[in-house]
């Protein structure tokens, strides 16, 4: 495995690895000197935040930013397939701060400023078949993938105890809620209490993807310059997305800067094969002992809300909260009823 953080060159990631002096370095209170010896800068996505490169070891560092009184509760946010951090909408950080939580939230291995995972000689896989082989209970086990789920769990866990975070709240969207059930299995005690957002167990037999949506996984831009990036952004977005809610201006400038921050379109080609390849998650989801709270929109036809059922019918004693309307997105109009119920239960003694 090879480690690089700037895969495109681009202008941002260079300031962040290299120069340094263009950030004012330091720890934003004396507080912070608890999460460990890091350098901290001003978050350049959201006022509310920080920002550092952590090292969590075996040659990854994950791009990450924090924010809020560090004397609250601390809540790692994990994001899903190919998302950098930005996917998380700063309001709804902001509502998180405001409701007393310490946020943190990364870019995975692979996505936006963190390590990029390069393996040489890897075959070309058919992420089609092994789709149809994850439906039908077949495993693609031994698959030449460049790593699996498991792996990522285990950059999540190294997070908490590089940032000395203790038991934390989790949560997972998505493949970012697969990786938070694994974690929440595995490391029972870096786990207080968990929520996840429109996520599955990965276990066969499940309904699949709505065939619209599903061909959101294998399409691709017709180039890989800016403005194909930023439109097919804006197409998969009013795939997924919540109907009537789906902000095209905001999709845009997100897109753009997705793009301008690091474009890297093998991260999330080789994340989907990591969740192909890991299968069922089932074993690690029965295992969890953490309270856990499962939100699904009624309109998401990329993971069917049958799928969420499933999460909290496998992890003991999950509460399951259909929301109306709501597809594969975090859309404005949602956010303080989504974040009320996901604080309510985290908070809860």
């Amino acid at each position: 495995m090879t480690k690089s953080n700037d895969i495109n060159d681009t202008p941002l990631s260079e300031n962040l690895a290299e120069d340094s002096s263009a950030y004012p370095i330091h720890e934003p209170t004396p507080e912070w000197q608890k999460f460990g010896t890091h350098q901290w800068c001003e978050s350049d996505l959201s006022e509310h935040l920080y920002q550092a490169m952590i090292d969590i070891g075996d040659g990854i560092e994950l791009c990450v930013e924090a924010g809020g009184n560090p004397h609250h509760p601390p809540l790692l946010m994990v994001m899903g397939l190919g998302s950098q951090m930005v996917f998380w909408p700063d309001n709804f950080i902001k509502r998180f701060i405001d409701a007393g939580f310490f946020v943190i939230r990364f870019d995975n291995r692979d996505i936006g400023l963190s390590s990029k995972v390069q393996i040489e000689g890897l075959p070309r896989i058919s992420q089609f078949k092994m789709m149809m082989r994850l439906q039908t209970g077949l495993s693609n086990k031994g698959a030449p993938v460049a790593y699996n789920l498991t792996d990522m769990a285990e950059d999540t866990a190294r997070l908490i105890k590089a940032l000395n975070l203790g038991p934390t709240h989790l949560l997972g969207a998505s493949m970012g809620g697969m990786i938070t059930q694994i974690v929440a299995a595995r490391y029972p005690s870096l786990v207080q209490r968990m929520a996840l957002m429109f996520t599955s167990t990965n276990r066969a037999f499940l309904r699949p993807p709505k065939p619209k949506q599903l061909y959101t996984l294998i399409n691709r831009p017709e180039s890989h310059s800016e403005r194909d990036i930023v439109r097919h952004s804006v197409w998969f977005m009013k795939t997924v997305g919540t109907p009537g809610h789906v902000n095209v201006r905001m999709v845009r400038e997100i897109a753009k800067l997705r793009y301008q921050r690091n474009f890297h379109p093998l991260g999330t080609v080789q994340q989907l094969n990591a969740i192909l390849a890991s299968g069922s998650i089932s074993r690690f989801s029965k295992q969890v002992k953490a309270p856990t709270i499962v939100l699904h929109g009624s309109a998401d036809g990329l993971i069917p809300p049958s799928q969420g059922r499933v999460v909290a019918k496998t992890i003991p004693n999950a509460k399951f909260h259909l929301i109306e309307g709501m597809a594969h997105d975090i859309p404005e109009y949602y956010q303080p009823y989504m974040v009320d119920l996901i604080s309510t239960h985290l908070l809860a003694k």
